[in-house]
C-alpha cells in the first residue's frame, strides 16, 4: 500500500446516514475544514461499535479543533440505519453526532488504500488538513481498535505545526513545548528538557 501522506486525498461522493437522515456527501462539502476519515470492517461486528461509539464520544473535541468526522465501511446507509437503532447496551450504535459514509461500490475504500481482497476494509484513519492534504495515515488489523484520545493528540499536533511552524517532539502534547527545526535553534527546546 502506497502512502497518502502528503498527496491530496481522493475525492468521493457517497449516500450516508446523518443523524437518522440519508444525504449525498462528498469530501468537497468539507473544504476548509479538517477531516478526520476512519474506516471500519462491517456494521453489527465486534470491536466497530466500541470505535464508533469512542469517536461519538469524542465528537465535541474534534470539533472543537475545527474537524470534522467521517465513518465509512462497505455497508449501505439503511445497514447503518438499522445498526444506528439498536441501543448500545445491545452492540448498537445509537443516534451519532457524525456522518457514516455507505461505501458499497469499495471504490473509497479502494481509493485511500484499506480494501482487502475479501470486500471488506482495514482499520484505515486518515487526517486531512483543510488544504485537502492528507496529513496522517494509521492502517491495522482487524481485530483492535483506535484510541480517539491519540488521534485528537495527532491532529492538535498537525495544528501546531501547521500554525507555528514549529516540530512536534515524541509524546508531546497541547501546551507542550516544541521546537524549531533549525540545527542551532533546536538546541533551546532540548536544553530545556
Amino acid at each position: 500500500m502506497d502512502t497518502l501522506v502528503q498527496k491530496i486525498a481522493p475525492e468521493f461522493k457517497t449516500n450516508a446516514l446523518v443523524g437518522e437522515d440519508f444525504k449525498q456527501i462528498s469530501l468537497a462539502d468539507y473544504k476548509g475544514k479538517w477531516v478526520c476519515l476512519f474506516f471500519y470492517p462491517l456494521d453489527f461486528t465486534f470491536v466497530c461499535p466500541t470505535e464508533i461509539t469512542a469517536f461519538d464520544n469524542a465528537y465535541k473535541s474534534f470539533k472543537e479543533a475545527n474537524c470534522e468526522v467521517l465513518g465509512c465501511s462497505v455497508d449501505s446507509r439503511f445497514s447503518h440505519l438499522a445498526w444506528a437503532r439498536t441501543p448500545r447496551k445491545e452492540g448498537g450504535i445509537g443516534k451519532l453526532q457524525f456522518p457514516l459514509l455507505e461505501d458499497l461500490s469499495k471504490d473509497i475504500g479502494r481509493k485511500y488504500g484499506v480494501l482487502l481482497e475479501v470486500g471488506i476494509t482495514l482499520r484505515g484513519l486518515f487526517l486531512i488538513n483543510p488544504q485537502g492534504v492528507v496529513q496522517y495515515q494509521l492502517v491495522h488489523d482487524l481485530g483492535i481498535g483506535r484510541n480517539t484520545e491519540e488521534v485528537l493528540r495527532v491532529l492538535k499536533a498537525l495544528q501546531e505545526v501547521a500554525k507555528t511552524g514549529e516540530v512536534c517532539p515524541a509524546n508531546w502534547e497541547p501546551g507542550k513545548k516544541t521546537m524549531k527545526p533549525d540545527p542551532i535553534k533546536s538546541k533551546d527546546y532540548f536544553q530545556s528538557v
